[in-house]
């Protein structure tokens, strides 16, 4: 036992099995929400066509009560272990890519409180999740913001505390009731989690993301000016739980396999129903030729296996979360390596995996497949996008750095202007 935990009051400790997620019956699970996802998907090309965010979509998913499927069941939750959230996640993504990765920072929060209750109470927050309130993202910051640098500042006050600062990349956060905002203390230069209510106008945001792919995921700017946040909702950035960069991974992955599997899907459906064929082709009805099974088969298949690595890559950082409630630091330690190496493993593989097939199932059909009616493209431009994001490039050499020199892969990294390039745009200011 630590000390830090020879410290904490025996009420402030939860052990018991029923306060954790270690689990519940996954098909029942996912009975609750597919009418609701079959629902998205139907209308998932529509959003595509009008870049309409789902505003109506995610609302449905937060009255079905999805946001709290990992809350423990004894506060109201589904209990869910991790890999049966991504199990649910892709399932989400299979039927729009861009809802599960709007709600990434919502479960990400969620997980930091899943944690954060080994050590003090959260039933306010697991309440909070419970009965709808969702949670965006705004961490990263742009421009001439040095790497490592935070221009974002929470300031006490004997009025309140104020936050103030811009943020890109804010995915979801226009859906949100709360934002996750990765900010520092301008009393002590602590970097600090506040958690900001959105229902102020001293929060303002904009959908202006303009990547070819997850166009609807809102994400964009988010813009602090004075708002309000209790200090009872500041949290110190070390207390953050340790496999927050794997649980993130994990999410994108999961937006990774439901594009393969969707992909499949569809163009399989549209093989099925084509009546004209090549002269040159191997059957007369086109669903018989096959050549034209064996692409869909094949990509069909990729997708079962993009499943199985995302659900498996999950499981280590389920071990981590466990771990967590052990209070031992050793093994706490081991098992956050295993999660960030195993979400970096499966994305590094995942990441071509998704790519090829999104790509090459089109093969499966003539010239009118690449239709802009169709937008069939759209599972190739949210896979590219999905996988731009924590850069693939850099994960296998992390991977074989620790394959081969057994070195720790890193917990936390930044984006942001090098020290050179950020003195040069602030001098020619």
């Amino acid at each position: 036992m630590t000390n830090d935990t020879a410290q904490l009051d025996d009420a402030a400790v939860h052990s018991a099995v029923d306060e954790l997620s270690t689990g519940t019956d996954y098909e029942a699970l996912a009975a609750r929400f597919r009418p609701l996802f079959e629902t998205i998907r139907a209308t998932a090309l529509d959003r595509e066509k009008q870049r309409a965010l789902p505003y109506g979509e995610i609302r449905a998913l937060k009255e079905a009560g999805f946001g709290a499927v990992r809350v423990p069941k004894k506060y109201g939750g589904a209990g869910a272990s991790l890999p049966q959230l991504i199990e649910l996640l892709i399932e989400l993504a299979e039927a729009d890519s861009n809802i599960p990765q709007s709600l990434r920072g919502h479960f990400a929060f969620v997980e930091d409180r899943l944690n954060a209750h080994a050590t003090s109470d959260q039933s306010g927050w697991f309440a909070r999740f419970v009965s709808g309130d969702l949670v965006g993202n705004a961490w990263t910051e742009v421009g001439a913001v040095e790497v490592g640098t935070v221009d974002t500042k929470v300031t006490p006050g004997p009025d309140g505390w104020v936050v103030n600062g811009e943020k890109y990349y804010s995915t979801g956060s226009i859906f949100a009731d709360w934002i996750d905002v990765f900010s520092q203390r301008s009393d002590t230069d602590e970097l600090v989690i506040a958690a900001v209510s959105t229902h102020q106008d001293a929060v303002a945001q904009q959908d202006d993301w303009d990547g070819f792919g997850q166009r609807t995921t809102g994400s964009g700017t988010s813009t602090f000016r004075d708002a309000l946040v209790l200090p009872e909702n500041v949290f110190p950035f070390e207390s953050r739980f340790r496999y927050q960069t794997a649980f993130y991974q994990l999410v994108l992955l999961a937006v990774l396999a439901g594009s393969t599997r969707a992909a499949a899907r569809e163009v399989a459906a549209q093989a099925k129903g084509r009546t004209r064929v090549y002269s040159n082709g191997a059957a007369p009805v086109w669903s018989d030729d096959p050549q034209i099974q064996q692409v869909v088969g094949e990509a069909t298949a990729q997708g079962f296996a993009a499943t199985a690595i995302a659900v498996r890559s999950a499981e280590a950082s389920q071990a981590s979360y466990l771990a967590r409630y052990e209070f031992d630091e050793a093994k706490e330690l081991q098992a956050n390596i295993r999660a960030e190496l195993d979400s970096a493993q499966g994305q590094v593989v995942l990441v071509k995996l998704a790519l090829e097939a999104t790509s090459t199932v089109l093969n499966a059909l003539g010239a009118s497949g690449v239709s802009e009616s169709k937008r069939l493209d759209r599972y190739w431009r949210n896979a590219r996008t999905a996988s731009s994001h924590n850069p693939v490039v850099f994960k296998a050499r992390i991977v074989g750095d620790w394959a081969i020199n057994g070195t720790p892969p890193p917990y936390v990294w930044w984006i942001g202007a090098s020290k050179s390039s950020a003195a040069s745009e602030k001098a020619g200011q």
